[in-house]
C-alpha cells in the first residue's frame, strides 16, 4: 500500500520535475515577453480532470505571481514612457510653437528688408524701384524736353536778334550814306550859292 501511495505521488510530481528540467534546460532562451510568459506557464501548467469531467488547467501560484508582478511592471514601465513622452511632446509642442514665433518674426523681418532693398524712400514715402525709376525717368524726359524747348527758343531769339542786328546796321550803313550825300549836296548848293554871290558883286 505505501509503494502504491509512492507510486502515485511520483506520477503526480513527475511533471513539475520533467518542466523544471525543461525549464533549466531553456532559460537561455526563454521568451521574456508578456506573451511569451503566458505561453511558458501554459506550456508548464498540468491538467486535471474534476470529479463531473470537467477538465482544468492547474497552474502554480509562484508562476502566476511572477507574471502578475512582470505584468504590472510592464504596465508601470509603460505608464511611465507615457508619461515622459507626454512630457516631452508637451516640450516639443512649445519649442515648436517657440520657433513657429520665431520664425514668422524673422520672415516679417525678411519680408520688411525686403521691401526696403526693393522700396526707395521718396518725399517720405516708400516706392518701388520700378514706380521710382519711372518717375525719375519721366522728371528726366520733361527737363531734356524743357531743354529743347529753351535751346530752340534761345536760337530762334539768337537769330532774330542776329537779323535785328544786320538790319540795324545796314540801315546805320543806308543812313550814312544817305546822310554823305546830303551833305555832298549841301556842299554842292553852297558852292553854287557862293558863286552866285561872287557873280552879283563883279
Amino acid at each position: 500500500m505505501k509503494h502504491l501511495r509512492f507510486l502515485i505521488a511520483l506520477a503526480l510530481l513527475a511533471p513539475y520535475f520533467s518542466s523544471f528540467a525543461q525549464e533549466e534546460e531553456t532559460s537561455e532562451n526563454q521568451d521574456m515577453t508578456i506573451k511569451g510568459q503566458f505561453e511558458e506557464m501554459e506550456r508548464k501548467s498540468t491538467n486535471y480532470r474534476s470529479g463531473n469531467g470537467v477538465p482544468y488547467e492547474v497552474i502554480r501560484l509562484a508562476s502566476l505571481n511572477e507574471v502578475k508582478s512582470n505584468i504590472f511592471d510592464t504596465i508601470n514601465t509603460a505608464n511611465k514612457a507615457i508619461k515622459d513622452l507626454s512630457a516631452t511632446i508637451v516640450a516639443n509642442k512649445a519649442e515648436i510653437e517657440d520657433l513657429n514665433a520665431k520664425l514668422q518674426d524673422t520672415t516679417n523681418k525678411l519680408n520688411t528688408v525686403t521691401e526696403e532693398k526693393d522700396s526707395i524712400s521718396f518725399f517720405g514715402a516708400l516706392i518701388s524701384k520700378g514706380t521710382y525709376n519711372f518717375i525719375l525717368w519721366s522728371i528726366i524726359f520733361a527737363l531734356l524736353l524743357f531743354l529743347l524747348f529753351f535751346i530752340y527758343r534761345f536760337k530762334n531769339s539768337n537769330f532774330l536778334t542776329q537779323q535785328a542786328k544786320s538790319a540795324l546796321a545796314d540801315l546805320e550803313q543806308e543812313y550814312e550814306q544817305h546822310r554823305r550825300r546830303a551833305l555832298e549836296r549841301e556842299q554842292k548848293i553852297s558852292r553854287q550859292l557862293q558863286d552866285e554871290l561872287n557873280k552879283q558883286k563883279k
